[in-house]
């Protein structure tokens, strides 16, 4: 077999190897390690992995390109699986509020927060925020990110906007290197004039919105923000089976801010993922592990939030929820790109160890978007998505963090990004 990509000489190779499914309990500390590693790459797909030489079988040509990894970290490509991706405009005129302690909350109420990136979406053209969006993604393959799940939600009830931002995902999609899955979040807030009726709006997301959505093939998913002030157990159990019956696998914001059981409900309705999770109870995080949902945590946001809580990942793992974890890139909560950073604050937040750390940025993470059996870990047959790291080994990126440590990004058997082009050395 001829044989396009080698990567050699490679000091630290995490494959992540096992099986194709989200990996729980001690299982995200096996990120199966092989020293002196080398990877073949064939058509965009993962040839060979192992030690030492490549076995004779495997042949090169002119063609063939090489890169000596010596000394270098290779690991799966990033996962981000939670984002807001496609937006309007930005807001750090709140910043001030935030210093003062308002929380996010009382900024909605005061008008601002959401309802301000609403209307800049709104206003912006297509070519906005895809011009917009595409530097975000060109920042996020920087940092070795290869898949990131999009959400649409800054166009409420202006069903046109919602449709413009799936639309820009899709587009993205096609365009850049890097996999954009599209998740549809018209439930992300009560618009202003439904204050008074939200179960009006609600109606109108499953009689109107999903159905449209599911036609034209928009979304992969349907995420619900349920939280007090915000949309109740009731409503999110309705929308989530609503799209669930047009084929829109359910993910669900639960319990972020206060502990109404929205863990529980996500066990209940079968979510693929539950995100945020910082006030789950014990009894919503027993019922996902015995229902296979998955814990994605986003510990920039309570660090940007200054949160006097965090998610409780390590509890999480004991208790046998699989973990992931996400940037939540988006204006008013969490406006960073840089996984690797939010890979740092989960080691130092949350306590996690680096290996659980890359188990949930890689093949959790792709599980939470139901991709683990295409990406996720290094393995014959597998995408050839991964990230060469200036670095001797994995824990080293997260020690020495607030850095970026990718050195070369390969998607889909490409070289996709150079630091040194990137840098115009």
């Amino acid at each position: 077999m001829k044989v396009d990509l080698i990567i050699k000489n490679i000091k630290s190779l995490y494959t992540l190897q096992g099986p194709n499914r989200p990996r729980i309990k001690d299982e995200m500390k096996e990120v199966g390690l092989i020293e002196n590693g080398i990877v073949a790459i064939k058509d965009g797909k993962i040839a060979y992995v192992g030690q030492g030489e490549l076995p004779k079988e495997f042949e090169t040509s002119e063609d063939t390109k090489i890169i000596d990894a010596t000394g270098k970290t290779v690991i799966p490509g990033l996962v981000d699986s939670h984002t807001h991706l496609v937006h309007g405009g930005s807001r750090e005129h709140e910043l001030a509020m935030k210093l003062k302690g308002a929380k996010y909350l009382e900024i909605l109420e005061a008008g601002g927060g959401i309802h301000s990136t609403v209307k800049a979406t709104k206003n912006a053209s297509f070519l906005e925020l895809y011009e917009q969006a595409k530097k975000s993604l060109d920042i996020m393959l920087s940092f070795g990110v290869t898949t990131v799940e999009a959400k649409s939600g800054y166009g409420l009830d202006d069903f046109d906007t919602e449709i413009k931002q799936m639309e820009v995902a899709k587009k993205l999609n096609e365009d850049h290197p890097v996999d954009v899955v599209s998740t549809f979040m018209g439930a992300h807030a009560i618009p202003e004039r439904y204050k008074d009726d939200p179960d009006k709006f609600v109606n109108a997301i499953i009689d109107e919105m999903i159905p449209e959505i599911a036609k034209r093939s928009l979304a992969k998913f349907c995420d619900v923000f349920c939280e007090k002030g915000v949309f109740d157990l009731e409503q999110t159990k309705k929308i989530l089976k609503a799209g669930l019956n047009y084929g829109l696998l359910p993910k669900v914001h639960a319990d972020e801010i206060e502990p109404i059981g929205g863990a529980e409900l996500a066990a209940e309705v079968g979510c693929i993922s539950a995100d945020h999770l910082v006030a789950a109870s014990d009894k919503g995080i027993d019922m996902m592990a015995e229902k296979g949902v998955i814990a994605n945590l986003l510990p920039g946001t309570s660090f940007y939030l200054q949160a006097a809580k965090h998610a409780r990942a390590k509890e999480m793992i004991k208790r046998g929820v699989a973990v992931s974890l996400s940037t939540d890139y988006n204006p008013g909560s969490c406006p960073t790109e840089n996984m690797q950073l939010v890979m740092s604050f989960a080691s130092l937040i949350y306590k996690m160890t680096p290996e659980e750390v890359l188990t949930a940025s890689t093949i959790n993470g792709a599980a939470s978007l139901k991709l683990e059996d295409q990406i996720g870990s290094i393995e014959v047959g597998k995408m050839a998505d991964l990230v060469i790291l200036d670095a001797p080994n994995f824990e080293y990126t997260i020690y020495h963090f607030g850095i970026n440590h990718t050195l070369y990004v390969i998607k889909s058997g490409q070289l996709v990004y150079d630091k040194y082009k990137y840098m115009g050395f």
